[in-house]
């Protein structure tokens, strides 16, 4: 992708090119004024000179034409007068060859005179103002530049504030009235397209609880009616132990399709969760109960001392899940499970020649990753048997 410049260093360089424009049209109106200054001088002087000459020549006074170092007159038959000027037609010119030079052919009432002015001293002053116009639309584009960096930063604090106002909105979706605190212009009109795309985000929100809540239900009652046809055959005493077997197995597995809609529903509810002081080590047996129940588990060791706050529903079904992975890893002996704040300790004793190895972060589960971000608890494997879940900052 081709790289974009900031939107302040485009307001910074348009500022420039801005600056830049303006003084160049300065500098030339001001050197095409210099520029008419030099001719009208030239002008009124050689045309003042000849005709004060013309005049008294024609009144047949003595007078000699001016021989000085800036200011030469001639006659038109005068020997001394140069070729190159002898064929210019009436009025002021420059001489091609020398810039400084300026050559007046005036006709008068003695005939047709040429006065040649050097205006050497002039022509040095318009070098020296073409220079300073050159330096003058240097500094302007510089200084113009500069200054639409200033602006520009102050005309975009609004833009950036809108920015942190984005940034700071939560990731459920609410309602906002980020338009407010703008004036109706164009940054305005984006602060309503926002406003107007979170108003979306919560109705859109709003169906899919909606949606939830209707799946919650029609989900539960599949699940109830498998639940009772279980029971209902597990109490019969006609039932073999085959059997009895399979409907363990069957009642197993939709408890555990019941806790994992639980799960599902409760870490895509949008309502917040309500943290209570909770037992610690009720919460580790009431999970290692519906962990464990209706299958064969290992002995239990639970050591929890004191309270935590959590959301007991949602920390019993995170709990539980956990404990059910852990409970199905290779190993005998005791199932170990520790609270110590800010963290549970939960563990599954293996033989030394276990080789099953695992260290990584989550419960492996989706659904059980999303409820436990939910809480805001981390949980951290450090082997296949040892599982850390961290409530809180430590």
């Amino acid at each position: 992708m081709r790289p974009r410049l900031p939107l302040r260093w485009r307001f910074a360089l348009l500022a420039m090119l801005l600056g830049l424009l303006l003084s160049g049209l300065a500098a030339l109106v001001l050197l095409r004024a210099a520029y008419d200054d030099e001719y009208i001088v030239s002008r009124e002087i050689l045309r003042g000179q000849a005709e004060d000459y013309g005049r008294r020549l024609a009144q047949g006074q003595s007078v000699q034409l001016p021989q000085t170092q800036r200011l030469r007159g001639y006659r038109l038959q005068d020997p001394a007068l140069p070729r190159a000027y002898a064929g210019y037609p009436l009025g002021v010119h420059e001489d091609p060859v020398d810039s400084d030079i300026h050559v007046g052919v005036f006709d008068t009432a003695a005939g047709r005179l040429v006065f040649v002015i050097d205006l050497g001293d002039i022509e040095a002053m318009e070098r020296h103002l073409r220079l300073l116009m050159g330096l003058i639309i240097g500094l302007g584009a510089l200084l113009s530049g500069w200054l639409g960096w200033i602006f520009s930063g102050i005309a975009l604090r609004p833009l950036q504030a809108l920015a942190r106002a984005v940034d700071a909105l939560p990731a459920q979706p609410q309602s906002t009235r980020l338009a407010d605190a703008l004036s109706h212009d164009a940054l305005g009109r984006l602060a309503e397209a926002i406003d107007r795309y979170q108003a979306r985000l919560v109705e859109a929100d709003a169906r899919e609880q909606a949606f939830l809540a209707d799946a919650s239900h029609e989900l539960r009652t599949p699940l109830a009616v498998v639940q009772g046809a279980l029971d209902v055959l597990q109490d019969d005493p006609a039932a073999t132990p085959a059997q009895q077997a399979r409907l363990a197995r069957l009642a197993r597995g939709a408890a555990d399709m019941r806790r994992l809609l639980e799960a599902m529903l409760s870490a895509a509810r949008r309502k917040p969760l309500r943290g209570e002081r909770v037992a610690a080590e009720e919460l580790l047996r009431r999970a290692a109960d519906a962990a464990l129940a209706g299958r064969p588990g290992p002995p239990l060791e639970i050591q929890a001392a004191g309270e935590l706050e959590a959301a007991p529903a949602e920390a019993l079904l995170l709990l539980a899940g956990v404990l059910r992975m852990l409970a199905q890893a290779d190993g005998d002996g005791v199932l170990r499970l520790h609270w110590r704040a800010p963290c549970f300790l939960l563990q599954r004793e293996a033989a030394a020649s276990s080789t099953a190895v695992r260290a990584d972060t989550g419960t492996g589960s989706a659904l059980l990753d999303r409820l436990a971000q939910r809480l805001g608890w981390q949980v951290r494997w450090e082997d296949a048997r040892r599982v850390v879940v961290v409530t809180g900052p430590g």
